[in-house]
């Protein structure tokens, strides 16, 4: 008895199904020409007069037509600052600017911030003594001009104010403040023979109050104080220049 399988027998693969695919040789790289010298010469002048031509309208912009047009807006919207806040005195001189600060000797003038720019008030030096708070040289300087201050204005030494024996970190501060500029009226109105009353009015005159109402503390213009302290003169007799120190401004 012959019994046939109800499963077909597997098929053999073909030999031309296994056969691996035939790929194609690899192509070697290419390689260009190098350029030319002549290439090479046109390619850098090419990026020379790009650099120029940015170099020149940078320089044009930047250098000329800002600094024109920064300058022509200061002088339309703010003479007087754009050109240093300069202050002329009672002969039409230039006294100073209101932005530093300048030496006044002499009992007939309100002193400023003592200052450790140069020699003092240095445009071209300006900085402060760079001295630690702890620093026994600062303490004792502070000692020697509270000593110098209370003297020469008959007060006791604990009046005198921190402005008054202390430089400001510039060595330019124009400003003092209102008690350091009370302190001195009694030595200015005796100085110049004038009532002490007259002259407290004019440093209560000249208290500038803070910035936009909270920045800052209240302060004195001494230049503007001695301008104005000029302006009102000397009592009949009495020896004091009306002149206000000149200054350069320009440093």
């Amino acid at each position: 008895m012959i019994i046939v399988s109800s499963h077909p027998a597997p098929s053999t693969p073909s030999s031309t199904a296994s056969a691996p695919l035939a790929l194609p040789p690899p192509k070697p790289p290419t390689t260009s020409p190098p350029p030319s010298g002549a290439a090479v010469a046109s390619i850098a002048g090419r990026q020379v007069l790009v650099a120029l031509r940015f170099l020149i309208g940078m320089t044009v912009m930047l250098g000329i037509l800002y600094p024109a047009a920064v300058l022509g807006l200061g002088q339309l919207l703010s003479p007087a600052a754009a050109n240093g806040s300069l202050i002329t005195g009672p002969d039409g001189r230039v006294a100073g600017s209101s932005l530093i600060g300048q030496r006044f000797d002499g009992p007939q003038w309100f002193a400023g911030r003592p200052s450790a720019a140069g020699d003092g008030y240095d445009a071209m030096a300006s900085g402060g003594s760079n001295l630690a708070a702890d620093s026994p040289e600062l303490q004792q300087l502070i000692d020697q001009r509270r000593t110098e201050i209370a003297t020469v204005n008959g007060v006791d030494p604990s009046a005198v104010p921190a402005d008054a024996v202390t430089a400001s970190a510039s060595g330019l501060d124009p400003d003092i403040s209102p008690e350091y500029a009370r302190l001195q009226v009694d030595r200015v109105a005796a100085a110049r023979g004038l009532p002490v009353g007259q002259v407290n009015d004019l440093v209560e005159a000249h208290i500038q109050g803070r910035a936009l109402g909270f920045i800052g503390q209240e302060r004195v213009n001494v230049l503007e104080l001695n301008l104005a302290v000029a302006a009102s003169g000397t009592a009949p007799g009495v020896a004091a220049s009306d002149t206000v120190p000149a200054t350069d401004v320009g440093g």
